[in-house]
């Protein structure tokens, strides 16, 4: 990397922060870097990260609202992720750790040799292998949306439909419409065993689903097959190609 490496520490706890910082001064002339800012739990550093980018984030596990293992999750698969180095007092997470492609997994109290090299371990990797670019493991529970400026969580058992609209994809509720800067392909990676593609644009919850009909199309003259969804009025069309498919995963 031709930059400095770019960090944000993520602890609940004031004072681990702040030994942090020290331990970072301490190895400065080793490994040169600037500090991006902190944030006291994983929600509060994907607002942090959505405004000032990081290449590293040493990031505690035990938070409220959003622990580090969430955070590594949501960071999992978008662009340019950030390397993970978890930094914890707890060594019963150090599998899940590994799972999520953490660059490393540091138990408190940190020693300065032993950061720098997690630090070391992580700039390797850096920028053209960034870590956490494979799909997580395991499916989220949680997709965040970026709205004004602040990270908003939508549960993913929430969700009735994932439609692509030019650069976004819009997440729908019975509620509401989310923007959600991901692509479709890997939403529907991750969430296969939830969602069903019925068209090249978009991805349904399969128990959202109330049930289906054949419709007439005015423009062509032929019939096709629309869902309808429980609690929403829209209809969703289902593409030819993906009939098949469709009623398979939905026992029709």
């Amino acid at each position: 990397m031709n930059a400095l490496p770019r960090i944000l520490l993520v602890d609940d706890e004031a004072p681990a922060r702040q030994r942090l910082r020290h331990l970072l001064e301490d190895i400065a002339p080793q490994f040169p870097h600037c500090i991006v800012g902190e944030a006291g739990d994983g929600l509060a550093a994907l607002e942090v990260l959505a405004q000032r980018p990081a290449d590293i984030v040493l990031a505690d596990i035990r938070m409220p609202r959003m622990d580090g293992i969430e955070l590594a999750q949501q960071l999992a698969g978008q662009p340019m992720s950030p390397a993970i180095v978890f930094v914890t007092a707890y060594d019963e997470f150090a599998l899940k750790a590994f799972e999520l492609s953490a660059a490393d997994y540091l138990l408190k109290p940190v020693r300065a040799p032993r950061l720098l090299d997690a630090l070391r371990k992580a700039r390797r990797l850096l920028p053209n292998d960034a870590l956490l670019k494979n799909l997580a493991p395991t499916a989220r529970a949680r997709l965040r949306v970026l709205e004004r400026g602040r990270v908003m969580l939508v549960p993913v058992d929430e969700i009735l439909y994932l439609r692509a609209d030019q650069k976004y994809v819009a997440a729908c509720t019975a509620e509401r419409e989310y923007l959600l800067e991901e692509s479709l392909t890997h939403l529907e990676t991750e969430f296969a065993a939830r969602f069903v593609r019925i068209h090249r644009n978009c991805l349904v919850a399969i128990d959202a689903v109330a049930g289906a009909a054949r419709v007439a199309d005015d423009a062509h003259g032929e019939a096709h097959w629309v869902l309808t969804l429980k609690g929403v009025a829209e209809r969703l069309p289902v593409s030819r190609r993906q009939w098949p498919h469709v009623k398979e995963r939905l026992g029709l």
